[in-house]
C-alpha cells in the first residue's frame, strides 16, 4: 500500500484506474462496496471492506472508516480493516472514500430523477384514464357498452380482471347485476334478472349496500370491517375492493373489483379511483332515466295530438258533408221555383241526390186520385235492369209498404227475403241487393215515395244514408207541393186573364217582376256554376273544370296530333306536418301561395287546378316538344322549394311532380290524370323533391299487379296454393321433431312462386285469407302422414285471421273434419299480431290451448319483445328470428350472441321452449348448441319440400317424446 494519498507508487496506479472505472460503472451503493473489496483483495491482502450503519461508532484500530453517505435510516460507513497493518498503510482509503462518496451522490441524484419521472408517468396515465371515464359518461352510450369501456379503462390503472356492477332499488329492496365479469364464476347472474337483496344476505356486497361504505382487503380484513357475520360464496378471493354508488343520500348500488392472486393487492389510491368511477357512473344512469321519462312524455303528447287530429279530420268530413247537403237543398229549392217541366225537375232532383248517395237506380212514385181509388204512378224512373213500371193500384210491393206505414224502409237481401216469406210484400221486378225508400209527405199525408236501390254488394246503404234521404225528401216534397201550387197559380192567372181584362196592367207588372227574378236566378246560377268549377280556397279551377278542359284538349289532339299536351300532377311533400304543427289556417294560406307560384310558372293558356288537399294539377297545351313539360316541372319544383312567408312564420316545403303525355291510347281524361298521379308517387318513392314521367315501366307495373290479382283469383278456384314443409330438427341427434308449413303458389306459367312474389298483391286484393284457409285445410290432410305418432306441424296466423269472427270454431271444425288431433298443430303468431287486438287474440289463443293446440311466438326479438307476452298469453315456444342467427359468431362479445343468449336465458327461466330459425352454417349450429339451444330449422338441415317428398322420410323419423309438448327435447 502507498504511504501517501496524493501520490501512488507506479505498481498501484493501474489498479486505482481500474477501481475508478468500476466505481463509475457501479449503479448502487452495494456495487461500490464490491468494487472496493475487489481492489483491497488485489492490492491490500488482509483488508476487509464492509458497510456499517452506525453513525456513532468509530473505526477500530488499524482500520480506515469513511462516511460515505447519510440517509434517513442510518449513516453508512465504509470500513476497511487490516489487523496487521497500520493506519499509514491504509493511506489510499480516504482518497477512495471521496471517490465513492462522489459516485454515491451521483447515484442518489439519478435515483431521485428516475423516481420523479416514474411518478409523473403514473400521474399522466391516471389523468388520461380519468378523462376517458368522464368522456364515456358524457357520451351516454348504451349501458352495457359503457360499462365494458369503464372496465377496460379501470384495468389500465389497477388490477381489474374480475369486475362487476350491482344496482340497488331501495324501494323494492331488490338488486340487479347489469355487468358481471369473473374469471372463476362459471354461472354469472343474468344482467336483466332482478332478485331480492336478501338473496345475498351477509355477503360482502350485502354489507357494502346495507352499511353504505366501501370495503377493501383480504377475507380476514373484510370480516373485521363488516358489522356482523360475513358469508363468502364460491371461491374466496385474495383481495377485494368495493365502493357504493349514491343518488343524494340514497345508496343505488356499487362497483367491485377482486383478485384471486395473492400478489395483487389494492391500495387507497385504487379505492379513490373506484369511488370517482362510481360517482360518474351514477350520473350516467340518472341521465338515462331522465331521458326515458322525457321520451314517455313525448310519446303521450304525440298520442294526444294524433287523437286531436283524428277528431279534426272527422269534423272536416262532417263539414264537407253538410256543405254538400246545403248545396243540394239550395238546388232543390231553386228547382222548385224554376219554370222547367216536371220531367226536367225530376231529372235534376235525381242528379242532386246522386251527389249525396249512390243513386244509379232511382225512381219517384206518386199517388194520384182517379175517381174512387188511388193509382200509384211512376213519373220518373232510372234503372240498370228494369224498364219503367206501369201505373198500378195499391198492391204489395216494397213501395206500397212504405206508403202504408208512412216510414222509411231500408232492407238488404236477407231482410227482403224475410218480408217476402212473411207476406208483407210481393216480388215486383228484379230483386235488388239493397233497397232504400222514404215517403214523400205534404199536408200531413203520404203522397208518394222516393226510392234508391243497388244490385251489387259494392254499393250499400246504411242508417246514415236513410237519414240523409229522409231529410232531403222533406224538401223534395215541399218542392213538389210548391210546383203544384205554381201550376195551380198559372192556371189561375190564365183564368183571371181571360175573365178580367182590367187586370192586364197588373199582370204586366207582375211579369216584369218575374223577369227580374229570373235574371237574379241566372246571376245566382252563374255564381253557383263558378263556385262549382273553382276551388273556394285558391280560386283556381277544380277537378271538374280541369277534366272539362282535358276533354277539350283530347278532342283537339285527336283532330290534330301535333297539338301535343301534357298533364302535371303536383303533390306537396310532408304538407301534413305543416298542418299538424302550425294549424290548418296557416296551411290554407300556404296552399293559396303555392297556387300563385305554380300559376306564375305557366303561360296564360295553361291551366292550373287544385284537386283537393295539397294536390294540384297542370294542363300544358300546344307543346311543341316533350322537354317543355320537364322544364315547367323543374321551374315549379324550384319555385316551391323557396321559403314561404306566412304571417310571422317562414315555412319550407317541396313538391313531387308526375308527368303524363297525351297519346292516342288515351280515351278518357281521367286516365291521363291517373297516370300522372302514378308518376308522382314514383317521384316520391325516388326521394321526393323531383319529377317523374309516366312510361311503359309504370304501366307494366300496374298491369303486372292487375295480372297477378287475376291469376290469384283463378288459382283460388283451381287450388293452386300448396304448403311446403320445412323440418324442425333436434340439433343433438339430427332427428326431425316437427314441420313448419310454408306457402307456395304453383303458377301455371311461372312455376313455383315464393310468398314474396305475390303476398303484397294478395293482401291488397283481400285474397290472402282464402289462400290461408286452403293451406290450413291441406295441412290438416297432411298432418297424420307427416308426423305419425309424434311431433306437430306449425301454421302461421296473422292479425287478419283474428279479426274474422268465428276463427276458433272454423279451425276446430276443420281439425274435426279431417280427424286430426289438435296436439299435432302448432299455431305461430308474431309480436305485431299480439299488439293489434290483445283481448280478442288472448281469448282465441286460450281457446286453442284448452283444446290441446300448441302456441308459438314467431320472429321473437324483431318486434317489441315485451316480457308481458310470456305470462299474458299461453305461449309455449318462442322462435328466435333468423336475423339474429345469421350474425352469430364464435366470439361471445358479438351483439347477436348477447341477444340470443338473453333470449335463451329468459326462456329457460320461464320454462319456455326455443327454436332457432334460419340455421345455414355449422358455425351457427355450434354456437347455438353451446348456448343451450337444442332445436332449430334452416337450410343446413333441409329446405321446404312438398308432402310427396317428405312423406316417407317423416314417418319413423320422429323421436319418441311426450305428446303433451310440441317436440321432443325442444
Amino acid at each position: 500500500m502507498p504511504t501517501s494519498a496524493a501520490t501512488h507508487p507506479p505498481q498501484t496506479t493501474g489498479a486505482l484506474e481500474q477501481l475508478v472505472e468500476r466505481l463509475f460503472a457501479a449503479t448502487s451503493a452495494e456495487a461500490l462496496a464490491v468494487a472496493c473489496q475487489a481492489f483491497a483483495d488485489a492490492n491490500a491482502p488482509g483488508v476487509r471492506v464492509s458497510w456499517r450503519h452506525d453513525a456513532s461508532a468509530s473505526a477500530s484500530e488499524g482500520a480506515a472508516s469513511i462516511i460515505l453517505a447519510r440517509d434517513s435510516r442510518a449513516t453508512r460507513v465504509l470500513e476497511a480493516r487490516c489487523p496487521h497493518a497500520s493506519s499509514q498503510d491504509n493511506a489510499p482509503w480516504p482518497w477512495i472514500a471521496r471517490m465513492v462518496r462522489q459516485r454515491l451522490d451521483q447515484l442518489t441524484d439519478l435515483d431521485s430523477l428516475y423516481g420523479t419521472v416514474a411518478r409523473l408517468a403514473q400521474a399522466e396515465r391516471l389523468q388520461r384514464a380519468l378523462y376517458t371515464i368522464a368522456d364515456l359518461v358524457v357520451a351516454a352510450r348504451d349501458t352495457t357498452s359503457m360499462m365494458q369501456a369503464l372496465h377496460h379503462t379501470i384495468s389500465t390503472l389497477t388490477y381489474a380482471e374480475n369486475f362487476y356492477v350491482v344496482l340497488y332499488d331501495h324501494v323494492d329492496q331488490t338488486i340487479r347485476f347489469p355487468y358481471y365479469v369473473d374469471s372463476t364464476d362459471t354461472t354469472p347472474p343474468d344482467p336483466d334478472a332482478t332478485r331480492s337483496l336478501d338473496a345475498i344476505a351477509h355477503e360482502i356486497t350485502w354489507h357494502m349496500i346495507r352499511e353504505n361504505r366501501s370495503f377493501m382487503g383480504n377475507p380476514e380484513t373484510l370480516a373485521r370491517q363488516a358489522s356482523g357475520a360475513l358469508v363468502t360464496p364460491g371461491v374466496p378471493c385474495a383481495d377485494w375492493l368495493g365502493v357504493p354508488m349514491h343518488h343524494g343520500d340514497t345508496v343505488t348500488g356499487g362497483l367491485v373489483v377482486q383478485a384471486y392472486d395473492q400478489r395483487a393487492c389494492y391500495t387507497e389510491q385504487d379505492r379513490e379511483l373506484l369511488m370517482y368511477v362510481a360517482q360518474h357512473l351514477q350520473t350516467a344512469l340518472d341521465r338515462r332515466e331522465a331521458t326515458a321519462k322525457l321520451e314517455d312524455r313525448v310519446t303521450q303528447r304525440t298520442r294526444a295530438l294524433r287523437e286531436t287530429n283524428r277528431m279534426l279530420q272527422h269534423q272536416v268530413l262532417e263539414r264537407q258533408r253538410g256543405e254538400r247537403l246545403q248545396a243540394a237543398l239550395f238546388r232543390i229549392a231553386e228547382l222548385a221555383s224554376g219554370a222547367d217541366s216536371l220531367d226536367a225537375f225530376y231529372a235534376a232532383v235525381h242528379q242532386v241526390i246522386g251527389t249525396l248517395i249512390y243513386a244509379r237506380n232511382f225512381y219517384i212514385a206518386l199517388l194520384e186520385d182517379h175517381g174512387d181509388e188511388s193509382v200509384l204512378v211512376f213519373p220518373y224512373t232510372v234503372d240498370q235492369i228494369d224498364a219503367a213500371p206501369q201505373p198500378r193500384t195499391h198492391g204489395h210491393g216494397m213501395t206500397e209498404y212504405v206508403l202504408r206505414h208512412g216510414k222509411p224502409l231500408l232492407v238488404d237481401d236477407v231482410d227482403t227475403e224475410r218480408l217476402l216469406q212473411s207476406g208483407e210484400v210481393s216480388a215486383l221486378g228484379s230483386r235488388s241487393t239493397f233497397w232504400l225508400g222514404v215517403p214523400l209527405i205534404w199536408n200531413n199525408k203520404v203522397m208518394g215515395a222516393l226510392v234508391v236501390q243497388s244490385y251489387s254488394e259494392e254499393h250499400t246503404y246504411g242508417p246514415r244514408d236513410q237519414e240523409l234521404l229522409t231529410f232531403v225528401s222533406y224538401h223534395i216534397a215541399n218542392a213538389l207541393q210548391r210546383r203544384q201550387a205554381n201550376d195551380e197559380l198559372k192556371q189561375a192567372y190564365v183564368e183571371m186573364e181571360r175573365r178580367v181584362v182590367e187586370r192586364t196592367r197588373a199582370l204586366a207588372l207582375a211579369n216584369r217582376d218575374l223577369r227580374k227574378q229570373v235574371s237574379e236566378r241566372e246571376r245566382v246560377e252563374r255564381r253557383l256554376k263558378y263556385e262549382t268549377l273553382h276551388d273556394p280556397l285558391t280560386g283556381l279551377p277544380n277537378r271538374a273544370l280541369l277534366l272539362q278542359r282535358l276533354e277539350v284538349a283530347m278532342k283537339h289532339y285527336r283532330a290534330d296530333p301535333t297539338r301535343l299536351f301534357a298533364v302535371l300532377f303536383i303533390d306537396l311533400d310532408r304538407f301534413k306536418v305543416i298542418n299538424d304543427s302550425v294549424g290548418h289556417l296557416v296551411g290554407d294560406d300556404l296552399l293559396f301561395q303555392v297556387g300563385g307560384r305554380i300559376r306564375g310558372c305557366l303561360k296564360s293558356r295553361d291551366t292550373v287546378a287544385r284537386l283537393g288537399g295539397d294536390e294540384f294539377a297542370v294542363l300544358l297545351e300546344s307543346m311543341r316538344v316533350t322537354d317543355a313539360a320537364q322544364s315547367v316541372a323543374d321551374r315549379i319544383i324550384e319555385a316551391l322549394h323557396k321559403p314561404f312567408r306566412v304571417g310571422v312564420k317562414e315555412l319550407f316545403t317541396s313538391a313531387s311532380v308526375g308527368i303524363s303525355f297525351a297519346t292516342p291510347a288515351y280515351r278518357h281524361a281521367d286516365d291521363l290524370l291517373r297516370d300522372a298521379d302514378s308518376a308522382m308517387y314514383s317521384a316520391k318513392a325516388g326521394g321526393r323533391h323531383r319529377s317523374a314521367t309516366f312510361d311503359d315501366r309504370l304501366r307494366h307495373q300496374a298491369l303486372e299487379v292487375l295480372e297477378i290479382e287475376n291469376d290469384l283469383r283463378r288459382s283460388l278456384d283451381q287450388h293452386a296454393f300448396v304448403p311446403y314443409y320445412q323440418p324442425v330438427v333436434n340439433m343433438d341427434n339430427g332427428r326431425t321433431v316437427g314441420y313448419e308449413a310454408l306457402l307456395r303458389w304453383h303458377h301455371p306459367e311461372r312455376g313455383v312462386l315464393l310468398p314474396g312474389d305475390f303476398l303484397r298483391v294478395a293482401e291488397d286484393s283481400g285474397c290472402i285469407e282464402d289462400i290461408d284457409w286452403q293451406i290450413f285445410e291441406q295441412v290438416c290432410r297432411d298432418a297424420d302422414a307427416l308426423t305419425g305418432d309424434a311431433g306437430c306441424v306449425s301454421i302461421n296466423l296473422s292479425a287478419r285471421h283474428f279479426r274474422a269472427p268465428g276463427l276458433e270454431e272454423r279451425l276446430l271444425q276443420l281439425l274435426a273434419t279431417h280427424h286430426v288431433s289438435p296436439q299435432k298443430l302448432r299455431l305461430e303468431v308474431t309480436e305485431g299480431t299480439l299488439l293489434e287486438s290483445p283481448i280478442r287474440i288472448k281469448r282465441a289463443l286460450e281457446t286453442f290451448r284448452s283444446h290441446g293446440m300448441h302456441i308459438a311466438l314467431d320472429d321473437f326479438g324483431t318486434g317489441y319483445s315485451s316480457l308481458s307476452y310470456m305470462h299474458q298469453y299461453p305461449i309455449e315456444v318462442i322462435k328466435i328470428d333468423q336475423s339474429f342467427v345469421a350474425n352469430l359468431e364464435e366470439s361471445d362479445q358479438n351483439q347477436s350472441n348477447v341477444v340470443v343468449r338473453a333470449i335463451l336465458a329468459l326462456a329457460s327461466s320461464l320454462d319456455i321452449q326455443v327454436i332457432a330459425e334460419g340455421i345455414e352454417t355449422p358455425l351457427q349450429e355450434h354456437v347455438l348448441k353451446r348456448m343451450g339451444c337444442r332445436v332449430g330449422q334452416g337450410f343446413l338441415y333441409a329446405r321446404a319440400q312438398p308432402i310427396e317428398v317428405l312423406t316417407q322420410a317423416a314417418v319413423g323419423n320422429f323421436a319418441a317424446h311426450d305428446t303433451s309438448r310440441p317436440a321432443a327435447d325442444a
